[in-house]
């Protein structure tokens, strides 16, 4: 069962003729660890999204554990023809997804941010 509260700064954005929804990752999301930003995911993915937009902006550095959430999302995107879109990622987090592949598999959007 999802948790009963959600971040207000993490209100998904759905365009549902385009099958896109955009979620904005917080620090405070990853210091209460990574359950936050998998039921998000979920969600996005159970109301029909192909295409998951993943706005890190106001995230310093994204966690390894986020990482793998994301990599899950993308499988399930994928099985439908969509992605999952990393977007606004600083440098820190572009390193991780280096050094993990994962760059390889998720689009990037609006790169450039500095840590």
């Amino acid at each position: 069962m999802p948790p009963a509260h959600h971040h207000p700064a993490t209100a998904g954005a759905a365009d549902t003729r385009s099958g896109e929804v955009v979620l904005r990752l917080t620090e405070e999301m990853q210091a209460d660890g990574v359950a936050d930003i998998r039921w998000l995911l979920h969600d996005a993915l159970l109301s029909g999204a192909r295409r998951v937009v993943v706005d890190v902006r106001e995230v310093d550095h994204l966690s390894s554990p986020a990482a793998a959430s994301l990599l899950s999302a993308h499988r399930a995107c994928r099985a439908r023809g969509g992605s999952v879109v990393v977007r606004g990622a600083n440098r820190r987090t572009l390193d991780l997804l280096r050094r993990t592949g994962l760059w390889r598999v998720l689009g990037l959007e609006d790169l450039g941010r500095t840590a």
